[in-house]
């Protein structure tokens, strides 16, 4: 027998709602996470900042005093790589390129900065896509949230279908003895009709918008998972650079041990960062003749360099010393993190001061690198300020990074603009900020000081494009 009209509409609008329901699980659950703890969407705690836990005071850390020499390094490089997942022949292609370096300081030291580089870089694209995926997740929930609304409707209307179905309308619409009630039916079947094929209609386009997002889902999750392959390979890159440059260096002498009790000894007594600050340029001439020579030599008329030359003066990777003068290297200093400014210079800390700085909530683990080129002043924990490293930059300047969980570097180091210095941890570690970010997000403190007056850093930073 032959399906009426009704039935035939009926039939097609719960085949099309029952296929493309069973066809579309929901993303958020079937999404396939990316490695590593960065794959989750980012998220911002409003809730009330917490007072985090103390950093242990530099005076009990006798640990973090310790000299690194080549084992250290040598254990650093055995966890990462026991925390990544590259295959091993890829690790051993690595250790060979590197060990191609030995003894080459200026090419490990360009290796090292083009590889903190990529790490930026892909640190950057990491969070752009747990952006987008996070808009995704949301726009599938909005579409999902209107089937959800229209499934009584759509109850209804089949119902009402099947109704018809039971009781085959051709007999009320051409029984020649009840002209006016077929007059009726067609009239009802009519007005049906549109509505059942504009509600088909809409469903079919919720339901095709359901597909482009899950399509869009699994390439941003390809990319994703692409972006931590590079993170991966790039920290155990960095890992192995800092372990044979530490090999190639040896013994340290005993005046570099030195160097390291009596920084040590100076931050316990320090009461402040001024007072750590103050000290510790007060020991300058016993870093390094270098360094020494560059703080000296504060030129109230700094030489006029053109932009060309600043590039090619920070392109020299065999540097021993500051590229320029810091006060002509304003305009062109690296951020050291990728991250969002939370907390200007001049503005409320949120514990009654002014903030001397600026704050960056960052990534968890996010890497940490030289705003410029300077000698390392300190290194290690303060406090409650975390690990905190202070650069001797020149003229007089110094610039100081505080929330660190991990250092690379030793004191009396000279690191080159752009080379890594540490990592973040997963929270904010230390009492240095209040943020709306609380301690759920690792926060670095970042603050430039002339004659150990605070100096507002806004101005400092290079663009995308004089970075570039």
């Amino acid at each position: 027998m032959a399906r009426s009209p009704g039935t035939k509409l009926g039939l097609l609008l719960a085949g099309t709602l029952l296929a493309g329901f069973s066809a579309l699980p929901l993303l958020a659950q079937t999404a396939t996470p990316a490695q590593g703890p960065a794959a989750s969407p980012p998220t911002l705690d409003t809730t009330p900042a917490a007072d985090p836990a103390m950093a242990p005071d530099a005076a009990t850390a006798p640990a973090a005093a310790a000299v690194s020499d080549p084992a250290s390094s040598q254990s650093d490089l055995e966890a990462v790589e026991a925390s990544i997942s590259l295959s091993q022949q890829r690790m051993d292609e690595l250790k060979a390129e590197i060990a191609a370096m030995q003894g080459d300081r200026t090419q490990q030291n360009a290796a090292l900065i083009a590889a903190a580089q990529r790490v930026k870089l892909a640190e950057i694209e990491v969070a752009d896509v747990e952006g987008r995926l996070n808009d995704l997740i949301v726009s599938e929930l909005e579409v999902r949230g209107r089937l959800d609304g229209s499934n009584a409707e759509i109850a209804n209307v089949l119902a009402a279908l099947e109704r018809i179905s039971l009781n085959p309308p051709p007999a009320l619409i051409v029984d020649p003895d009840d002209a006016l009630g077929s007059a009726r039916s067609a009239i009802l079947i009519a007005a049906i009709v549109p509505q059942l094929r504009a509600k088909a209609d809409s469903v079919t386009a919720d339901l095709t918008e359901l597909t482009n997002i899950k399509t869009a889902a699994q390439a941003e999750e390809a990319t994703l998972r692409a972006n931590h392959a590079v993170l991966e390979e790039e920290q155990l890159r960095i890992a192995t650079l800092i372990a044979a440059r530490k090999q190639g260096i040896g013994v340290r002498t005993a005046e570099l041990d030195a160097e390291q009790q009596q920084a040590v000894a100076l931050a316990a007594r320090a009461t402040s960062l001024k007072e750590l600050v103050d000290s510790l340029s007060s020991q300058v001439s016993s870093v390094s003749t270098a360094a020494a020579a560059a703080d000296a030599a504060v030129d109230p008329d700094l030489p006029v360099m053109t932009p060309e030359a600043i590039h090619l003066a920070f392109a020299d990777s065999a540097r021993l010393e500051p590229a320029v003068p810091f006060g002509v290297a304003k305009g062109y200093l690296a951020m050291p993190a990728n991250g969002v400014n939370v907390l200007d210079y001049g503005s409320r800390d949120g514990f009654g001061g002014i903030s001397h700085g600026i704050s960056l909530v960052t990534r968890a683990e996010a890497q940490v690198v030289a705003p410029a080129d300077g000698w390392v002043l300190y290194k290690g924990p303060y406090l409650n300020y975390g690990q905190i490293i202070i650069l001797n930059t020149g003229q007089g300047y110094t610039a100081l990074l505080a929330g660190l969980e991990t250092v690379t570097v030793d004191i009396g180091q000279f690191v080159q603009m752009g080379m890594p210095l540490g990592t973040m941890g997963s929270r904010t570690i230390g009492r240095t900020v209040t943020t709306s970010a609380g301690a759920a997000q690792p926060t670095l403190y970042i603050e430039l000081r002339h004659n150990n007056e605070p100096v507002d850093p806004t101005a400092w930073w290079a663009t995308p494009t004089q970075s570039g």
